[in-house]
């Protein structure tokens, strides 16, 4: 059809694609395919489905987009750009490229607009199914029959790729099981992967899949038939349960040699095919980044739309904050992340040093302790409840029938847990924790990536830390973990000593901005140090602190993290004993945090001119040498474990008083 002839819906979803196209030729790198195929789900959501408000991006009663299929940012940035999101026309002209706000993939907190970083497929899916849960939650808390203060969906494109990844099965199949209405799923069906057709490696009916998860299913036959897109779209919106509308779609839409191939998947289409698709959609050859004028006048009413629908939210909040004022301080608090200091005074304190506590143990009394102080704490474990602590037990599950639950029962769906996780915590008002064993931190190691990119700040409780948990075996008992964990960017590893180390972690979570923590916690019973002789626990906001030291200069220090420390201690008293060698010992919870300290703060701790430090954990040794200054110096371990019970694989495995006094006496050759 011809550019004079096209309705401005044709004209606003051919400027959406031919942005797209030349924004990803100009950079000669990107996926052309997906937003040329997908332009009119953009369109009608941006324009006239989804309630939102491009002047406030952050606004709380948004609905959410999440492009899961996060190759086609290009998609997502052009409709952004035309709604008004702040984006510029040089924004898209610098796709891909160094200090844009649009690279390839959508990230989270960098561009305006996006909700959650995505690309890794799958995650966007169980991503939106955090924020559907987290949507159910607190509009349940917090709506009042005269008062829908949250009245939000959460919107998704999904292609083959996310169809296919495990986590998508596993969210999938938890949303289903709750029930969460608020989610529409747009199946982007256009039988192209990478490697060619669909049928090459996926085979599988979608429509029966998402049946049997208790999905509902719609089917749009031609993705360009805005009528029958809208038509599902009404209906999916009036479901009780979550939906996907399968969305036929042709890859490369309007291309004449590369539609319905995979070469117009991941790459530019070419300056003269670029031509000849512009020709074949009626769109004038020679223009790049072109947006006509009536395009611009028709998406400035989806600002003014925004702005009015926000003005009305705000008035009714204004209401309700004068009917319901408690309620109304409190969810403006939690959306702002102030979740006051009151739970801080419930904290437990353990005094009483006869006592052997596991930290899992610990951990869960604290969060016992302060779940009425924080009324959005919410989370829950990958069906290991019992194990991990995880509970709260003055408090009912969270259902399709209880929307107010705080205990979430995940499954065994790690890798879903934690993408559901960053879901909840990009939704905001809610803290959310999930727990499994560290051994199993393999599975949720994708999203745990992900929130430490974004910057968000879900709570993992990984337990059974070590060779500790004894007779299960090396198949469950960690070796490399920690290594592996202390590796990802911008995330907060903490192994606490004891319980009360434990109460402090907990304390730091909490209160941590900006990424995501990890509580590293034995099965194991532990002392409860008695800190009327040691340092206090509060000093593990440090990361590492002497909590015992010796009179004069130390001629050994001994470093330690989790169970290990009271070995340490145990190593300490017998060498200053036996020995006549002083002996300082350092718990070190946190490489993360003590990093952060200052270069005083840490040269006090561990002094360059104490030349033998020792390193003391039940792990693999990688990186230890940095603080030992001696890969010699490192007590670890280097192969699996094995099963017995756990007193018997530390004598086994070297973790005894009688080869820490060994190490020292080698290292300080007596």
């Amino acid at each position: 059809m011809e550019f004079e002839n096209q309705s401005i819906q044709e004209k606003s979803i051919n400027t959406i694609r031919f942005l797209a196209v030349d924004a990803i030729q100009k950079a000669n790198s990107g996926h052309p395919g997906m937003p040329m195929g997908c332009a009119p789900v953009a369109y009608l959501l941006y324009t006239k489905i989804m309630k939102h408000n491009p002047a406030n991006p952050k606004w709380i009663n948004r609905d959410r987009f999440v492009l899961s299929a996060g190759h086609g940012s290009m998609l997502l940035y052009a409709s952004l750009y035309l709604s008004g999101y702040g984006l510029t026309l040089e924004d898209l002209k610098n796709f891909r490229q160094w200090g844009s706000i649009t690279p390839g993939h959508p990230e989270y907190g960098l561009t305006p607009g996006v909700e959650t970083t995505t690309g890794p497929l799958g995650q966007g899916f169980a991503n939106a199914v955090g924020m559907a849960l987290a949507y159910s939650f607190l509009s349940e808390k917090f709506n009042k029959e005269d008062f829908k203060i949250l009245k939000n969906r959460i919107y998704v494109i999904a292609g083959d790729g996310d169809m296919m990844e495990g986590i998508s099965h596993e969210a999938a199949s938890f949303a289903g099981h709750n029930k969460l209405n608020n989610l529409i799923v747009f199946y982007d069906n256009n039988n192209i992967t990478i490697d060619g057709k669909l049928d090459l490696a996926m085979s599988e009916n979608v429509a029966q899949r998402f049946e049997a998860y208790g999905w509902e299913v719609l089917k749009v036959l031609d993705v360009n038939n805005l009528s029958e897109l809208e038509s599902a779209v009404l209906k999916a919106q009036n479901s009780d349960r979550p939906v996907i509308i399968i969305t036929n779609t042709h890859i490369g839409y309007g291309s004449p040699n590369k539609q319905d191939t995979a070469g117009v998947h991941g790459s530019p289409l070419g300056e003269e095919e670029v031509k000849l698709t512009k020709r074949n959609l009626g769109w004038p050859e020679d223009e790049t980044f072109y947006v006509p004028e009536e395009v611009k006048e028709h998406f400035a009413i989806v600002k003014e739309n925004g702005g009015r629908l926000e003005q009305e939210w705000n008035e009714m909040f204004e209401e309700y904050k004068a009917k319901y004022p408690e309620e109304a301080e409190l969810f403006e608090n939690i959306f702002s992340g102030k979740f006051g200091n009151d739970w801080e005074k419930k904290l437990p304190v353990f005094n009483d040093y006869t006592e052997k506590l596991a930290t899992r143990a610990a951990s869960g009394k604290v969060l016992n302790s302060i779940a009425a102080g924080l009324p959005t704490l919410f989370g829950g474990s990958a069906d290991l409840a019992p194990s991990n602590n995880t509970y709260l037990k003055e408090y009912p599950d969270f259902s399709a029938n209880n929307r107010q639950g705080r205990n979430l029962h995940f499954g065994i769906r790690e890798h879903a847990m934690a993408g559901i996780l960053n879901g909840m915590a990009l939704y905001g008002g809610v803290i959310p924790y999930g727990g499994t064993f560290l051994v199993f931190s393999d599975y949720l190691r994708p999203s745990i990536r992900i929130a430490a990119l974004s910057k968000i700040k879900p709570v993992y409780v990984f337990t059974h830390d070590s060779i500790g948990l004894g007779e299960d075996g090396p198949t469950h008992q960690p070796v490399e973990h920690l290594a592996s964990l202390r590796a990802i960017p911008n995330f907060v590893v903490i192994r606490p000593a004891d319980a009360n180390e434990t109460v402090a972690a907990w304390k730091y979570a909490i209160n941590h901005k900006g990424g995501p923590v990890a509580l590293v916690l034995t099965r194991q019973k532990l002392p409860v140090l008695d800190r009327t002789k040691f340092a206090p626990a509060e000093n593990l906001e440090k990361g590492a602190y002497v909590i015992k030291d010796t009179e004069g200069k130390p001629e050994v220090i001994l470093i330690a993290t989790g169970s290990e420390v009271q070995l340490a201690l145990s190593a300490a008293e017998e060498i200053e004993n036996k020995k006549q060698t002083g002996v300082r010992v350092v718990s070190m919870p946190s490489w993360e945090l003590f990093e952060q300290q200052t270069e005083e703060y840490k040269s006090s701790v561990l002094p360059d001119d104490v030349k033998v430090k020792i390193s003391v954990e039940a792990g693999t040794g990688l990186g230890w040498e940095k603080y030992t200054g001696n890969s010699a110096a490192v007590i670890s371990i280097e192969k699996y474990g094995a099963s017995a019970p756990a007193n018997v694989l530390f004598e086994k495995y070297g973790f005894t008083v009688e080869k820490i006094v060994e190490k020292v006496e080698e290292l300080l050759g007596i």
